[in-house]
């Protein structure tokens, strides 16, 4: 269905770059994996040399030599970045250092003016806005942490004291529009970079957890969606920029006026999964990739054939620590020479779930509702395995959409409307998603989860003076 829609998912991990018909449909997809982070100084995460934009860029190529109609039916392109990154540009748009990742501490500080090169501070998605369109323009959406936006307008505040609190002066901001509008179009330069045509407008859209959400359909009805990547977090839909408590956080969603209720999260979520299955596939070469997809299907299928609990194995997810308990560590309880590789991973999925519905349920707590459903998205959720094991875990009905690229159907909504193909956000997004498979909580898994949950939802109890302990006395050791 004419005309289409180029969307642009960059997330923490890899790119993937999707062309939509105009009702959701994908016709030619293509992804690159990003460069590992770069964290050879302590407490720094930056993506290495200019790695965002060319994954960005060898995805688009891929993925328009990949698609089957006339690159001329192509209307628009919606752009989703990763949130919370730090990128400073010279004046000319360039990059004056790598850009910051997430994880890096010094984005969660205020911006320290000691780049003499940096003439902008912007987020991931205002430095690709320049790359592709020469335009020093960025969504409101993506501001999320240390920036001085107002939450409640979504624009650049006119108190001069958020801009001293943040170390960040106004004219080294982009200016800002709300998701769906235009950022500039293609230059020439970008469109020998990346295949796309020439003078195609790009349009806003937010930060990537709420393009997910737009993605899977999450409106203000209450649902919840569990977002299953690199970050696992579990979402709903608001009208307050302020949370009743620290059971959840709120920051912009990808409709304008609209909110994103988030619970606290797994910070290396499916980072973890990934990690595991690299441990098992050996060292990196031309052949991981291939024995790592296989190996992926057989600790699945052994893994299914396995009981609740993994004969005793919890898994705690803090493979990545908060940074409020920096001293935190992810870890695996219950060896007893019973089990084997499947339980491990089993027991790394049902450490996320079980994460997931304890810190939903608090969330929804504070809330005073409780969605009958719970939406799934991500890589994760392709999994059947971890759909079944999300179903038991929160003892309700867990759905996946039928595109896995949530975001990037996100992304394609908010071009679709934008661009003015459909008139408003709800008719656009029960015109482009469609819901796919759902799982029904098992009762006898659910009924053991219940009762494992009783001892993993005080685990930390334990193991957080364990590990204070190991902080203070192995710190000083250095790491190979």
């Amino acid at each position: 269905m004419k005309p289409y829609l180029l969307a642009i998912d960059n997330g923490s991990q890899s790119t993937k770059v999707t062309i939509f018909d105009a009702r959701g449909l994908p016709l030619a997809a293509a992804s690159r994996r990003l460069e590992p982070y770069d964290i050879s100084v302590p407490g720094h995460a930056v993506h290495p040399d200019d790695d965002i934009w060319e994954s960005i860029a060898g995805a688009c190529r891929d993925a328009m030599a990949a698609f089957p109609g006339d690159p001329a039916d192509i209307a628009a392109v919606g752009l989703c970045t990763i949130r919370f990154c730090r990128a400073l540009l010279r004046a000319d748009g360039s990059l004056a250092e790598p850009v910051l990742s997430w994880m890096d501490e010094r984005v969660a500080r205020p911006y320290a003016a000691d780049n003499p090169q940096a003439r902008y501070v912007t987020t991931s998605s205002g430095y690709i806005t320049h790359r592709l369109t020469g335009q020093f323009t960025d969504t409101a959406a993506n501001y999320e942490g240390m920036w001085p936006i107002d939450h409640d307008t979504a624009a650049w505040p006119d108190d001069p004291a958020a801009y001293a609190a943040t170390g960040m002066p106004r004219d080294m901001l982009f200016d800002l529009v709300p998701p769906g509008g235009l950022l500039g179009e293609v230059t020439r330069a970008a469109a020998q970079a990346t295949g796309i045509p020439a003078g195609l407008p790009v349009y806003a859209t937010a930060n990537d957890k709420a393009v997910e959400a737009l993605g899977c359909g999450l409106d203000d009805d209450g649902t919840v969606l569990l977002s299953l990547g690199t970050y696992i977090a579990a979402m709903t839909i608001g009208s307050s920029s302020r949370s009743a408590d620290d059971s959840y956080w709120v920051n912009f969603a990808a409709q304008p006026g609209t909110y994103l209720y988030e619970s606290t999260g797994i910070r290396r979520g499916m980072w973890t999964v990934s990690w595991y299955q690299s441990v098992l596939a050996g060292p990196p070469d031309q052949e991981q990739f291939s024995r790592t997809a296989h190996l992926q299907d057989t600790l699945n299928q052994e893994a299914s054939e396995l009981a609740p609990g993994c004969n005793g194995l919890l898994t705690v997810h803090d493979w990545l620590a908060p940074s409020d308990a920096t001293w935190r560590r992810g870890a695996l309880l219950g060896f007893d020479g019973s089990q084997g590789r499947a339980h491990i991973y089993r027991s790394i999925l049902e450490g996320i779930a079980l994460t997931m519905a304890n810190h939903t349920a608090a969330m929804e707590r504070a809330l005073g509702r409780r969605s009958p459903t719970v939406l799934v998205s991500g890589g994760g959720s392709s999994s059947d395995l971890m759909m079944q094991i999300v179903a038991a875990a929160f003892g309700r009905p867990a759905r996946r959409t039928t595109v896995n690229d949530a975001a990037g159907v996100g992304a394609a909504i908010c071009a679709a409307v934008g661009h003015g193909l459909y008139p408003d956000w709800a008719r656009a997004a029960a015109a482009m998603v469609a819901a796919g498979d759902e799982f029904t909580p098992d009762p006898r898994a659910a009924g053991a989860y219940r009762k494992i949950n009783q001892v993993y939802a005080g685990l930390t109890a334990y193991t957080d003076p364990l590990f204070r302990a190991m902080a203070e006395g192995l710190g000083g050791l250095e790491r190979a």
